[in-house]
C-alpha cells in the first residue's frame, strides 16, 4: 500500500511537470461545456469554425452536418465580436500584452503596460492559456483570439475583453485540428 505522504509527493510532482498551474488541472467543466459531437447546420462546411457567444459554444466542423462542440467564455457585455474572419496566426504558449483599450479600460490591473511594448511571457500563468489561434479580417488583425485560459471556471461566462477562452486542454485539441486559413463565423 502506498503511504499518504508519497501519493501526495508524486501527485505534487506530476502536476508541476505539465506546465500547468494546479488550479487549471483541478477543474472539470460542467459536461454541457465538455467537447461533445453534435449535428450542426449543413451550410457550414468541413474545417470552419462557428462560435454562438449567447449559447457559449464553439463548433468545429468536422463532417457535412457534424461538429465538435466547445464549451467557452466570451466578452464581458459591449466588447464582443461577430462577423467572419480567418485564422491567420497560431501559437504554443504565446505571450501576451493587453490592448490600448484594456490598459485604458482598467489601468489598476494594466498600468505596467502603460508606455512600454512590455509582452507577458508565454507559460502557465500567461492570460492566453496553452494555444492562440489569431482572427484576421483579410490583413487586419481583429485583436481577438481563440485561446486556452488560466481561468478556467469562466468558461460558460462572460469573462473577457473580447476574445473566446477555451479550457487548455479543449483548445490544444482544436488548435491541432484547424489549419492556418480556417474560416470563423461568430454569429450574433
Amino acid at each position: 500500500m502506498i503511504a499518504r505522504r508519497t501519493f501526495l509527493t508524486a501527485a505534487a510532482a506530476a502536476a508541476a511537470s505539465s506546465a500547468l498551474p494546479l488550479p487549471a488541472l483541478a477543474y472539470t467543466p460542467p459536461k454541457n461545456l465538455q467537447p461533445t459531437n453534435v449535428r450542426i447546420a449543413a451550410r457550414y462546411q468541413p474545417g470552419e469554425i462557428v462560435i454562438l457567444p449567447r449559447a457559449y459554444y464553439l463548433y468545429y466542423v468536422t463532417a457535412p452536418n457534424e461538429a465538435i462542440r466547445y464549451g467557452i467564455a466570451v466578452a464581458k457585455p459591449g466588447l464582443g465580436y461577430t462577423g467572419t474572419a480567418t485564422i491567420k496566426r497560431k501559437v504554443e504558449w504565446p505571450t501576451w500584452r493587453p490592448t490600448a483599450e484594456m490598459i485604458k479600460r482598467d489601468p489598476a490591473a494594466y498600468g505596467k503596460f502603460e508606455g512600454n511594448q512590455d509582452r507577458m511571457a508565454g507559460g502557465p500563468g500567461n492570460p492566453l492559456g496553452a494555444r492562440a489561434m489569431y482572427l484576421y479580417e483579410g490583413n487586419r488583425d481583429t485583436y481577438i483570439r481563440i485561446h486556452g485560459t488560466v481561468a478556467p471556471k469562466s468558461i460558460g461566462r462572460m469573462a473577457s475583453s473580447g476574445c473566446f477562452r477555451m479550457i487548455n486542454d479543449h483548445v490544444i485539441d482544436l488548435y491541432d485540428r484547424v489549419d492556418l486559413g480556417t474560416k470563423v463565423t461568430v454569429l450574433q
